[in-house]
C-alpha cells in the first residue's frame, strides 16, 4: 500500500525543494542538491536525470545519485524506449513496483539490484526537457504524494537543464566564433592592421566578423560583415559566409564578382539570413583599393592633410534579399602614404531615438589618419561602446607612411 503523508510531512517536503537558497546554485550543483534531497525525502537508493538531447532524440545521463556510473559511461536511450524512454514519449509519470528486464535498457539499473522506479517528465512550458526518476532497492509502492514531490523536483530541475542547454548553446556559438575571428591579424607587407570585436548582449556572440587574408595574387583582402541575428544561429551561417566568400576571393578578382557569387549563395542556401557585407582588396603596391558593399556602410577614409570623409563608394543591396537587375559595382580608391580606412559595423553608429547620420558624423569627427592601433583604441573609448545594444566590430587598415 502506498504511504500516507500527513500535513507536517507535505510542509517539509515543499520547503526542501523550494528553498530559495538552491536558486543561488549553479547548474550543476543545483542538480546535485535537488539528487541529494529527493533521495532524503523519498527515501529512495537512486536518483537520476537524463536530458533531452534534441537532435538526437535521445535522453543523456546528465546527473545521478546512487547510478553515478550512468553518467560516466554517458548512458543514452532514445525517445520511447526503455523506462526512461516511455516517460519521454508519453510525458506522464511512470511506477514500476517491480522492475523486469522487459522494462529497462540500461543494464546498470539491473546491476543495481533496482527493485521498484518512479520517473517524471522534465518540462519547460510545453517542451520536453528530460526525464527524472527515482529508485529503490526494496520493493515498494509509489504513491500519489510521491509523484506529486517528484514533479515538483522536476519543475526545478527543468529550470536548470534549460539554463545548462542555454549555456552549452552559448559556449558552442562563442568557440565557433572565436575559431573565426582571427585571434591575431597576419602581418602584411606594406600596411598596419587592427581590429576590436565588442557583443552587444548577453550571449556574447552574434553575426558580425572581419576577415584578413592573403591572395595569390598579392593582392591583400579585407572584409567586414553582419549577419542579422544573436547566438549560434547567426554564428553558424556567419562562419558559413566566411567560408565562403574567401573561395569565392581565390577565383574573383573583382570584390563585385565576389559579393555576386556571394549573394547567389545565401539567397539559396541561407534564405531568411539577412546580411551585409564590405569587402576591400588592396592592390600589391598598396597605392590604391577596390571596394565593393552589399549594403554594409561605407567606410570612413582619413588622409594625412584632408579632411575626414565616408569613402565615395557605391552601397548594392544586401546579401540574400532577392534578386537585382543592377549588376554589384566595385570603386577604385586611391589611397596615399599614411591613408586609414576604417570598416566598422552599424552597432557602432546605430543608436535608439537617433538618425544614424548623427553617428556617422561623429565618428567621422574621432578618426585620424594615425596607427591602425590607436585608431581602434580611440575610436572604441570615445564612440560610447561600453555597454552596446548591439555587437561591434571595427577594422582599421593604414597604409604606411
Amino acid at each position: 500500500m502506498p504511504r500516507r503523508i500527513n500535513d507536517d510531512e507535505r510542509l517539509r517536503r515543499l520547503q526542501a525543494v523550494t528553498d530559495a537558497t538552491l536558486s543561488r546554485l549553479d547548474v550543476s550543483d543545483l542538480l546535485d542538491e535537488l539528487l541529494d534531497r529527493v533521495r532524503d525525502l523519498l527515501d529512495v537508493d537512486t536518483a537520476a536525470v537524463l536530458l533531452l538531447d534534441v537532435h538526437a532524440q535521445q535522453l543523456v545521463a546528465t546527473a545521478a545519485k546512487g547510478l553515478e556510473e550512468e553518467v560516466r559511461n554517458g548512458f543514452r536511450v532514445a525517445v520511447g524506449r526503455g523506462f526512461a524512454g516511455r516517460i519521454a514519449a508519453t510525458r506522464r509519470p511512470v511506477r514500476l513496483a517491480e522492475v523486469t528486464e522487459a522494462d529497462v535498457l540500461n543494464p546498470v539499473l539491473l546491476e543495481k539490484g533496482i527493485r521498484s522506479l518512479l520517473g517524471v517528465p522534465i518540462m519547460v512550458g510545453s517542451d520536453l526537457v528530460g526525464v527524472l526518476h527515482v529508485g529503490s532497492l526494496s520493493r515498494r509502492d509509489f504513491g500519489d504524494d510521491d509523484v506529486a514531490l517528484l514533479e515538483l523536483v522536476a519543475d526545478r530541475a527543468g529550470v536548470a537543464g534549460r539554463i545548462r542547454t542555454v549555456k552549452l548553446e552559448q559556449q558552442a556559438a562563442l568557440a565557433l566564433q572565436r575559431s573565426l575571428l582571427p585571434a591575431r591579424l597576419p602581418e602584411v607587407p606594406g600596411l598596419e592592421l587592427a581590429a576590436r570585436y565588442v557583443p552587444g548582449h548577453a550571449a556574447g556572440v552574434g553575426g558580425d566578423w572581419y576577415d584578413v587574408f592573403t591572395l595569390p595574387s598579392g593582392w591583400v583582402g579585407v572584409v567586414i560583415g553582419d549577419v542579422s541575428g544573436h547566438g549560434l544561429a547567426s554564428a553558424v551561417v556567419m562562419g558559413r559566409i566566411r567560408s565562403a566568400l574567401r573561395a569565392y576571393a581565390l577565383i574573383c578578382d573583382d570584390p563585385a564578382e565576389a559579393l555576386t557569387l556571394l549573394d547567389r549563395k545565401v539567397r539559396h542556401f541561407e534564405a531568411g539570413s539577412l546580411t551585409t557585407a564590405l569587402y576591400v582588396m588592396f592592390s600589391p603596391e598598396r597605392d590604391r583599393a577596390l571596394i565593393s558593399s552589399a549594403g554594409h556602410l561605407r567606410p570612413v577614409l582619413a588622409e594625412p592633410g584632408r579632411p575626414v570623409v565616408l569613402a565615395g563608394c557605391a552601397v548594392d543591396p544586401p546579401l540574400g534579399v532577392g534578386r537585382h537587375r543592377r549588376a554589384r559595382r566595385s570603386t577604385v580608391l586611391a589611397l596615399c602614404p599614411g591613408a586609414v580606412l576604417f570598416c566598422y559595423t552599424d552597432g557602432l553608429v546605430e543608436r535608439r531615438h537617433q538618425v544614424i547620420d548623427v553617428g556617422l558624423d561623429d565618428l567621422i569627427g574621432i578618426v585620424t589618419p594615425g596607427p591602425a592601433d590607436v585608431v581602434c583604441a580611440t575610436v572604441m573609448a570615445e564612440a560610447g561602446v561600453e555597454r552596446p545594444t548591439d555587437d561591434v566590430a571595427v577594422l582599421a587598415v593604414r597604409r604606411q607612411p
